[in-house]
């Protein structure tokens, strides 16, 4: 399955292991690199630069024997370490950075001087075509049947419509659970995909083994969109903590968001309390469950390594 993403991160295999937030490690991308495949972790999964630049160091020492990796930065003002991180990123050097929310001007130029190309998160062909402007090297095509902040349109229709208003390369993210989801989203015009939540059940994750087995026992018809993690919709698995506490904000939220001097803290509170939240019950054995999972966890019947993983999309 050679591509345009291959040759653009010359890799065997046109997967990205997409950056899961609290969940994609140094360890899986090593593993994912050895497979011929790239992988890409959270920025903010590091809590202070010195170890992000560590992450960094380790994984080029690693990709001597071949493979990509990159790391994804939150662009906007709800990640105040962006700066500091895109600095470190761009002074030690990777393959790649995906950008989320926000715009990522200031990162494609920092990172083009580097020489680091620019993937960007995009859920319609009106924000595709503004970071095409100016100058992203790929666009991630994010899906409504994504895991995390999801777009809405289904992949047929978002693939559909930025490939043919859109020169630079497309790959999708969202509901890749098997070989065959793979060669249909190529069939559909994308130059590879972006998988994350059938990697959260596998030994490499350093996840709770209550969360890894949830990827397991839970299906597609299981997964629920809340509120409550960022302030904005977040796929998450429907356990009886979610039941319990709806997917709802809070009515007082609803209320100041509705304030425009207001709106900007309580989604960075919001924002706050959620991660912390997330954060606690994907470490810690808790009651308060709230995982983070796409649909395609349908597919995962057990814990397995990063390797049995990646050969099930390729063998």
């Amino acid at each position: 399955m050679q591509t345009n993403l291959t040759e653009l991160l010359r890799i065997k295999h046109p997967i990205i292991m997409a950056p899961m937030f609290l969940v994609s490690n140094v360890s899986m991308v090593k593993e994912a690199m050895a497979c011929g495949i790239s992988g890409c972790i959270p920025a903010l999964n590091y809590r202070t630069i010195a170890e992000l630049k560590a992450a960094i160091t380790e994984l080029k020492d690693a990709k001597k024997e071949g493979g990509a990796f990159g790391f994804n930065l939150i662009v906007n003002k709800s990640n105040p370490k962006f700066k500091e991180q895109l600095d470190a990123l761009c002074e030690l050097g990777c393959d790649f950075i995906i950008t989320s929310l926000g715009s990522p001007e200031e990162t494609i130029k920092s990172a083009h001087a580097s020489g680091i190309k620019v993937f960007c998160d995009v859920t319609d062909l009106k924000y595709a075509k503004k970071v095409e402007r100016l100058g992203a090297d790929a666009l991630i095509a994010v899906n409504n049947q994504a895991g995390g902040h999801r777009g809405e349109l289904t992949p047929e229709r978002l693939i559909g419509e930025i490939t043919s208003h859109c020169k630079i390369p497309v790959i999708s993210a969202g509901g890749v659970g098997t070989k065959a989801d793979l060669e249909y989203m190529l069939q559909l015009g994308a130059v590879g995909v972006s998988i994350g939540s059938p990697f959260i059940a596998s030994e490499e994750a350093q996840v709770t083994k209550e969360y890894k087995q949830a990827c397991v026992d839970y299906g597609a018809q299981d997964i629920v969109m809340t509120e409550r993690i960022s302030g904005t919709p977040c796929t998450v698995i429907n356990t009886p903590y979610v039941q319990q506490i709806g997917t709802r904000q809070p009515w007082y939220e609803r209320v100041l968001n509705k304030n425009k001097r207001l709106k900007k803290w309580v989604k960075m509170l919001r924002f706050s309390i959620g991660m912390r939240a997330t954060e606690k019950a994907a470490k810690q054995a808790t009651y308060k469950t709230v995982w983070v999972a796409g649909p395609s966890i349908q597919h995962t019947h057990a814990i397995m390594p990063v390797k049995t993983i990646i050969e099930r999309f390729i063998n």
